[in-house]
């Protein structure tokens, strides 16, 4: 099962995909992470992606695009993945359909976790308290900017799902045990069985 899952930063797309890792064993891909990774290596490409990330900009989506196809080729994402951060762009959505229907493969869900955004901002400073600042994106003025970003140019790629009839919207700011039972039966799996 190959699930995309969407929604403003700081909406809990991390939280949920990590979840479906753990319990189902669906890869989770989490560009923030992997982008992450490669600032954290200071590489030429990491030096440059921090500039972008610390202003709330965008990757471009040929870099994107590149990292993810690397990626999902891997062995541990056979059994399925569940993608965060990707795709932001329409042409990015194209690329990925293109890109696994090449492996024949397919998208099989797009989640959208809806949030409040005024709640979003205070939930982005809480993390980021909490962190101590670990992540640099974690303030309310990057974190407007970043909410701005995804109004303008991510939001506009749910269309290009919905026309698949892939899209299933969830109640975000639901407590997170919540939102995973919604996720669990839009998505047909049994909940984990408590012992």
């Amino acid at each position: 099962m190959n699930i995309i899952i969407f929604g403003p930063p700081g909406a809990g797309k991390g939280t949920q995909s990590a979840r479906l890792q753990e319990i189902y064993g669906l890869k989770h891909l989490s560009t923030g992470d992997m982008l992450r990774a490669e600032v954290a290596r200071r590489s030429d490409l990491g030096l440059k992606l921090k500039s972008i990330m610390d202003a709330g900009q965008l990757v471009s989506d040929d870099i994107m695009i590149e990292l993810i196809g690397n990626c999902v080729s891997e062995p541990d994402c056979e059994n399925g993945f569940v993608l965060d951060g990707f795709p932001r762009t329409v042409p990015q959505a194209q690329a990925l359909d293109d890109m696994l229907r090449h492996m024949a493969r397919k998208v099989d869900h797009v989640l959208v976790l809806e949030v409040d955004e005024n709640a979003l901002v205070d939930r982005i400073r809480k993390r980021a308290e909490e962190s101590g600042g670990a992540r640099s994106d974690d303030n309310a003025e990057v974190a407007k900017k970043r909410l701005s970003e995804y109004r303008a140019k991510t939001a506009p790629v749910l269309p290009y799902f919905e026309e698949k009839s892939l899209v299933r919207k969830v109640d975000g700011m639901m407590p997170i045990e919540q939102v995973s039972a919604k996720i669990e039966s839009i998505l047909g799996i049994e909940p984990p069985k408590k012992h």
